[in-house]
């Protein structure tokens, strides 16, 4: 191991309930070689197998039991981490009982985690810019089943504007659906525009009733040295974003 695993996770800063517990992964103090290196949690991005489980051994060092992984599809499907058996297809995931982890991975796609203010239900959520608009937020909190003016979230490490580009069509499908999204996005080359995705989640949030929200302070793209980024890699790991109940 690199450096000491605690030492590189960074602790969701929140005023969440004293049950609710959260970490967020980086790319350092696992083990791996470039492009991977060093604590890739990702068993689908052509890392080396064997490498990618001992990192999720070391991970597992942290939390009070294993995650439910996901196989993320940028969709809207919420899985039940309380019984989940396999690895659900679904890119979020809720926790009423104590032990059971929540988590995602993302490499500049939005980690969105939620919880209520009594610290009874707990989500994670992957939010790419297909997710986030079909309403993987929306689903999620629906799940969770409380009224949303008790939920609050952190929104974890993600691609800030500035390296976001992206086609009309994605502007157009965002504004399509609430015409106040166009404030998230700028004019960039070429037709293109530059999308803020913090921007366009807290709107999202906010549609819900959701004020409490916290994060969104970290951009995977231009921190090389701390976060994988697939739209500055192309070929890299995933760090993962993990909630729970104690």
């Amino acid at each position: 191991m690199s450096r000491n695993l605690i030492d590189t996770v960074i602790i969701p800063a929140w005023p969440a309930p004293a049950r609710v517990r959260a970490i967020q992964t980086t790319r350092l103090g696992g083990m791996g070689i470039a492009p991977y290196g060093t604590l890739n949690l990702g068993m689908h991005v052509g890392d080396d197998a064997q490498v990618v489980a001992n990192n999720r051994l070391l991970l597992d060092l942290l939390l009070p039991s294993a995650p439910v992984w996901l196989k993320q599809v940028h969709g809207t499907v919420v899985a039940d981490a309380d019984g989940a058996v396999g690895i659900p297809v679904a890119d979020a995931s809720i926790a009423r009982r104590s032990g059971a982890v929540c988590g995602v991975m993302t490499a500049d796609c939005l980690p969105v985690l939620l919880c209520d203010v009594e610290g009874r239900v707990v989500a994670a959520v992957h939010a790419g810019w297909r997710g986030l608009s079909a309403g993987v937020i929306e689903a999620a909190v629906v799940k969770m089943g409380v009224a949303p003016d008790q939920l609050m979230a952190w929104l974890g490490p993600a691609i800030s504007q500035s390296g976001f580009e992206v086609g009309d069509e994605v502007r157009a499908e965002f504004v399509a659906a609430d015409p106040m999204a166009a404030a998230a996005f700028i004019a960039g080359k070429s037709g293109k525009y530059l999308a803020d995705i913090y921007a366009l989640a807290r709107q999202r949030l906010n549609a819900l009733g959701i004020t409490k929200i916290y994060g969104g302070d970290r951009c995977t793209y231009s921190e090389p040295e701390r976060f994988f980024s697939y739209r500055r890699d192309g070929v890299t790991g995933r760090q993962g974003s993990f909630i729970w109940l104690e």
